[in-house]
């Protein structure tokens, strides 16, 4: 409580005044010392309500994105936590991976690289409004990318490259409205590209590659002019590429490859001219290549190569102008290799001067390799294998100094190895395989110092391998077989240190391996031996001579050793036994010896090993057990004995066993019915004794089994699971009692040969479900009863066997069993006939008659000759029947009867028109053709007669009656007793009783001039032949034609013609003056008229030439 007081001015007087001159004083010393210092501080110092506050604002800030930051910390895994141990406190600016602005406000997170694990779920984007580049690259991030991803409302920069991220790229990144680059490249993202993308107008990078988005590329992203750069490859993007994007004029660098992307390449790419780069490859692009593409100047790399892309390669693509537009002056590399481009390469590309790299192989490009390319100064890779070019190697490629692959394989170049490509000094890679080239392999490759690949393989080069490609001291793979080359392997080879793959097989190579080969026998110490790189050595199918060398595998690496079909001798080299790393060993078909069981170790790689055709002794190696990845083994025909080793069934993984053809002996292991992968075994022609182990039911994968040509007994297994089996030969041993019925569910079976055993009871019926079977041999044992009739069934049975069997009753009527010889019936207790019901003709013989021997000589004369023969022509043989009172042949059944018949009978004769007449004349031309030039042993019929020419229902001619037929041997002749029918038998048999193929010919001309007559032409004939001066030569064609017919006409005039020619030729009597019946047939499919006059002109005499059918 305040209380005034009355002051009065004169009580107060000195006391104001003194006063007075305090507040003076005091004033004045505010002014000089405090005023300076409020003026000289900052305005922060100040305190007022507006500062406290925005300074609290500020550590409010920093502690929320700390407390953001710590909570996303804790969330990771333990690992990840402990690599940002920084983190702590509640000021995250000096934190590893932090960067703030002015304000202490986090601007930038990157911890790309750090290994960290976890996900983005707790981490509060909200909470960083300032950060502008977010980069979690190269991390093992996982789960979805969060969609409020779209609160970092400044966000500059998303890098989440190489991650573990999954499911769909969240479509709120495009509220980012700042971004400029987005890279969630290299993640697990599956789903489509969002639509939403296409608002984000300031985006430069765009990266989405190698992840697994599905869809179409959307069309929305026309609307990113400023991008420049696209990835979107290594996806399963699929449609169409948008023809929108061809709009993007800022685009520099654009990669589709390899996803699904179909359509073709739209013309509008051509329009962005700033374009560097252009990825299209392994996608299903069809079409052709737009010529528009030659707009892109600035092109570095084009890059289209593994789609379906057709048509020519434009010419635009390295077309030069005056202005330089349409040029693709600047590309270096141009890949359209893998399509199916056709056409020649453009010989403008040799004005692309800056070119690298040119890609073209695996097309359909045909033409000859342009000489322009020789031009391209630039080039380091020019493959232009698998395609269809022609003409020589350029010469004018001697020019690229800087080339250092050149590929031209697998084409159709011709000509030599042009010396020019011996001034490539810079070239490592040269292949050539797989042309026409000839001549030998020049010197000068010798001068390829930097040459590391040389392949020349499937060419025609010949001579000797030169020595010079000893001084190759880079090179590492040298294939030069499938050639003609000839000589030794050069000693200078020694020289080649870092060789790896050596493949010299399929030429004709001789002489032995080099001493210098690797120092192979005389080596003293390991740095002598320079084979030590060598992997691949391959010399199979030459004619080298003398011993393997020893030291082969002295460097531990040697994986594939094929040396089959030389003449190789002596032993296994001593260090293939400790050779762990061989995968592949063909020694077959040479001169080895040695004791077998001494001479291979134990191989943990080897999956292939081929030992047959040699002369190996001694027992089974138990190693061979031992060798885990075994899929093949082979040691055939060799002297091999003793037993199977037991532990050859640990080799779990065979899939081919062959040991036939040795002297192995015992039981064979039941421990091989462990190899359930088993497809082939071969144990046959051996001495293998005992019982079939009945556990080789369970090789389900078995497909080939053959035990033939052994000791073996007992009953036949079931192998009730070898459902896969298609052949299965038990032949040749002394298995007994009945044929299982579970044979007849290798409903695969294509082979069966049971023969030469001891089985007893019927043939199964069962065994006609056996659709595939082709081969049956049941022959040689003591099976009964009767066919089954089930083997109707059997439609693809080509060859039967069932001789030396107690089988009886009817053979069955399918093609197998017509077209078997009698041999594959012989010793059986009485089969014959068929069981089908058909109509068939029956020949019948007299065994008990006078002519007994004659009879049965002639009955087995027709089965001889007609199991040897097949020809439409002939008449088939389906069966016989041989028995003490008959003798039965079956045939089949001509519905139109002998030709006899049918000349004899005015009625059938006057349907009997021309046209069939002359095929009918072909038809046994053809025959006798057949059996006196195509069978393996010539054939004479010598009974060639109207009767015995029969007829089917479409008039077409089938010869028959073999009855005194006669197979021909290396002699041209026969001599015999006089045969045949009267009036058409040759004159000169009535007193040479010489048999030869013109016996034949002449028989032909009779009946053919009895078709033509309609009647036989005795009188005619003796007319003909008894003078040329007779008058019977001026007697008119038309004169002896048959009058039932009208006259032919047009071209029936001129086959008949010429038919009347021919027979009249066929009658010389001098034999070797007659045509042959192949000359006769070849004359008849030809039909060549021998004239144009009218018919009623053409004498007789006109047409005989003899001898001549000119």
């Amino acid at each position: 409580m305040f209380v005034s007081l009355p002051i009065y001015d004169d009580q107060l007087s000195p006391v104001i005044q003194l006063f007075n001159q305090f507040l003076s004083s005091l004033l004045i010393f505010l002014l000089v010392a405090i005023i300076p210092d409020l003026v000289c501080s900052s305005t922060a110092s100040v305190t007022s309500p507006f500062t406290y506050t925005n300074s609290k604002v500020k550590i409010a800030e920093e502690r929320k994105e700390a407390k953001a930051l710590l909570n996303w910390k804790i969330s990771l895994h333990i690992k990840s936590q402990s690599l940002l141990s920084s983190w702590t406190g509640t000021t995250p600016c000096n934190w590893v991976g932090i960067n703030c602005d002015k304000s202490g406000s986090v601007t930038h997170l990157l911890l790309s690289g750090y290994g960290l694990r976890g996900t983005l779920h707790n981490l509060s984007f909200q909470s960083f409004p300032n950060l502008l580049k977010l980069d979690l690259s190269y991390n093992s991030l996982f789960g979805t990318i969060p969609s409020n991803i779209s609160q970092l409302s400044k966000l500059s920069i998303l890098n989440l490259t190489a991650n573990q991220f999954i499911k769909g790229i969240p479509f709120e990144i495009s509220q980012l409205t700042s971004l400029h680059i987005i890279d969630l490249s290299m993640n697990r993202m599956t789903g489509l590209i969002p639509q939403e993308l296409g608002v984000l107008s300031s985006l430069n990078e765009l990266d989405l590659s190698s992840n697994h988005l599905t869809g179409v590329i959307p069309t929305s992203l026309k609307n990113l002019s400023n991008l420049t750069t696209l990835y979107l490859h290594k996806n399963q993007l699929s449609d169409s590429i948008p023809q929108e994007l061809g709009v993007l004029s800022s685009l520099s660098k654009l990669a589709l490859s390899s996803n699904n992307l179909t359509g073709v390449i739209h013309a509008s790419f051509g329009n962005v001219r700033n374009l560097t780069t252009l990825y299209l490859y392994e996608n299903q692009l069809s079409g052709s290549i737009p010529t528009s593409l030659g707009n892109l100047s600035n092109l570095t790399i084009l890059d289209i190569d593994n789609n379906k892309l057709s048509g020519s390669i434009p010419q635009e693509l390295g077309m030069l102008s005056s202005l330089k537009l349409g040029m693709l002056s600047s590309l270096s590399d141009l890949e359209l290799s893998s399509n199916n481009l056709t056409g020649v390469i453009p010989a403008s590309f040799g004005n692309l001067r800056n070119l690298t790299t040119l890609y073209l192989y695996e097309n359909q490009l045909s033409g000859s390799i342009p000489q322009e390319l020789g031009m391209l100064s630039s080039l380091s890779n020019l493959e232009l294998s698998s395609n269809n070019l022609t003409g020589v190697i350029p010469a004018s490629f001697g020019n690229l100094s800087k080339l250092t692959t050149l590929y031209l394989s697998d084409n159709q170049l011709f000509g030599s190895i042009p010396r020019e490509l011996g001034m490539l000094s810079s070239l490592s890679d040269l292949g050539l395989t797989s042309n026409d080239l000839t001549g030998v392999i020049p010197a000068f490759f010798g001068n390829l110092s930097k040459l590391t690949t040389l392949y020349l393989p499937e060419n025609q080069l010949f001579g000797s391998i030169p020595r010079e490609l000893g001084m190759l001291n880079s090179l590492s793979d040298l294939e030069l077989s499938e050639n003609n080359l000839t000589g030794a392997i050069p000693i200078s080879f020694g020289n080649l240190s870092k060789l790896s793959t050596l493949y010299l097989h399929t030429n004709q190579l001789s002489g032995s391996i080099p001493q210098e080969f690797g120092m192979v026998s005389n080596l003293i110490s390991f740095e002598q031996n320079n084979l030590t790189q060598l992997k691949e050595f391959e010399l199979s199918d030459n004619q080298f001579t003398g011993h393997l060398p020893d030291n082969v595998c002295l460097g531990g690496l040697l994986k594939h050793f094929t040396v089959e079909e030389n003449h190789f001798i002596g032993s296994i080299p001593k260090s293939l036994r400790n050779c762990t790393s061989l995968v592949r060993a063909r020694l077959n078909g040479n001169r080895l010896t040695g004791n077998l069981g001494k001479s291979f170790g134990v191989y943990p790689h080897l999956d292939y090993m081929e030992l047959s055709n040699n002369k190996f002794y001694g027992e089974l190696s138990r190693n061979w057990g031992k060798c885990q990845k075994l899929t093949s083994l082979k040691a055939s025909n060799n002297d091999i004995s003793g037993r199977i080793s037991p532990e050859l069934g640990d080799a779990t993984q065979l899939h081919l066993l062959d040991l036939s053809s040795n002297q192995l002996n015992g039981e064979i292991p039941k421990e091989l019915g462990n190899l359930t992968l088993l497809i082939d075994l071969y144990l046959d022609n051996n001495k293998l004794s005992g019982h079939i182990p009945n556990n080789f039911g369970m090789l389900s994968n078995l497909e080939q089994l053959n035990l033939a040509r052994n000791s073996l007994n007992g009953l036949i297994p079931e192998l009730e699971n070898c459902k896969k089996l298609w052949v299965l030969n038990l032949s040749n041993n002394h298995l007994s009692k009945f044929i299982p019925l579970q044979i007849s569910n290798f409903h695969f079976l294509q082979y069966l040969d049971l023969s030469q055993n001891l089985i007893t009871g019927e043939i199964p019926q069962q065994l006609g479900d056996l659709k595939t079977l082709e081969i049956l041999n049941l022959s040689h044992n003591a099976l009964f009863g009767s066919i089954p009739s089930s083997f109707v069934q059997m439609l693809s049975l080509r060859s039967i066997d069932l001789s030396y069997n107690q089988l009886r009753g009817p053979i069955p009527n399918t093609k197998a069993f017509r077209e078997a010889s009698i041999e594959a019936f012989r010793n059986n207790k009485g089969l014959c006939g068929n069981a089908t019901g058909q109509v068939v003709a029956i020949k019948k013989f007299h065994p008990l008659s006078e002519d007994s021997v004659v009879n049965l000589k002639a009955f087995t004369s027709e089965i001889r000759s007609l199991t040897e023969i097949r020809h439409y022509n002939i008449v088939k043989l389906y069966g016989f029947c041989s028995h003490p009172r008959h003798l039965l042949l079956v045939y089949e059944f001509l519905e139109g009867g002998s030709l006899e018949k049918i000349l004899n009978n005015d009625e059938l004769a006057q349907e009997f028109d021309w046209a069939k007449r002359l095929n009918v004349v072909k038809g046994v031309a053809s025959a006798l053709s057949y059996m006196h030039h195509d069978c393996s042993h010539p054939i004479i019929h010598r009974d060639i007669s109207s009767k015995n020419v029969l007829l089917d229902s479409k008039y077409e001619a089938h010869l028959s009656d073999f009855g005194i037929a006669r197979i021909m041997s290396s002699d041209t002749s026969y001599w015999t007793s006089f045969a045949g029918t009267f009036g058409y038998t040759v004159p000169e048999c009535a007193y040479t009783m010489e048999v030869s193929e013109k016996c034949d010919v002449y028989s032909f001309s009779v009946v053919t001039l009895e078709v033509l007559m309609g009647r036989h032409p005795g009188n005619l004939i003796s007319s003909l032949l008894s003078s040329f001066a007779s008058s019977s030569h001026d007697v008119l064609l038309e004169d002896v034609l048959d009058e039932r017919l009208a006259h032919p006409t047009n071209q029936e005039l001129e086959k008949v013609v010429l038919v009347a020619k021919i027979a009249l030729t066929c009658l010389h009597t001098s034999p070797q003056s007659r045509p042959t019946m192949q000359q006769v047939y070849q004359k008849l499919s030809n039909w060549k008229s021998p004239f144009t006059k009218p018919l009623c002109t053409i004498t007789l005499r006109d047409l005989i030439d003899l001898g001549n059918l000119n």
